[in-house]
């Protein structure tokens, strides 16, 4: 009776951590950061089609901030391309989709716009 209790917790412990792997030590979180990393991406690509169809962005502005997002696709797919996505990976996306949006944000509200 008492194996099978600790069977069950322990089983149960098990199946209640998030989705994670140990790599060179390191404990390397994956599927639940990388939906929220690829909500980021979708966000940015809204609000950049939404600047361009309200005039609020240039075509020059609106094409830098689709590259500057396009070039962080590329290198999200990169880094999970392995599988993992490693906390130095994840903070360093995060920084670049702040730089964005911080980004974004600006060109969106500077005087310039789109003539019609």
């Amino acid at each position: 009776m008492r194996k099978t209790l600790i069977f069950v917790l322990l089983l149960g412990t098990l199946f209640s951590l998030p989705a994670c792997a140990v790599r060179g030590g390191v404990v390397v979180e994956d599927r639940s950061m990388r939906g929220a990393i690829l909500e980021r991406i979708q966000d940015q690509q809204q609000r950049i089609n939404q600047g361009v169809r309200s005039g609020e962005l240039t075509r020059r502005e609106a094409d830098v901030l689709q590259d500057n997002l396009d070039w962080i696709r590329r290198r999200f797919n990169q880094m999970k391309a392995d599988g993992l996505l490693t906390p130095r990976e994840i903070e360093r996306l995060d920084e670049m989709l702040d730089r964005n949006s911080a980004m974004i944000y600006n060109k969106k509200h500077n005087p310039a716009r789109r003539l019609y």
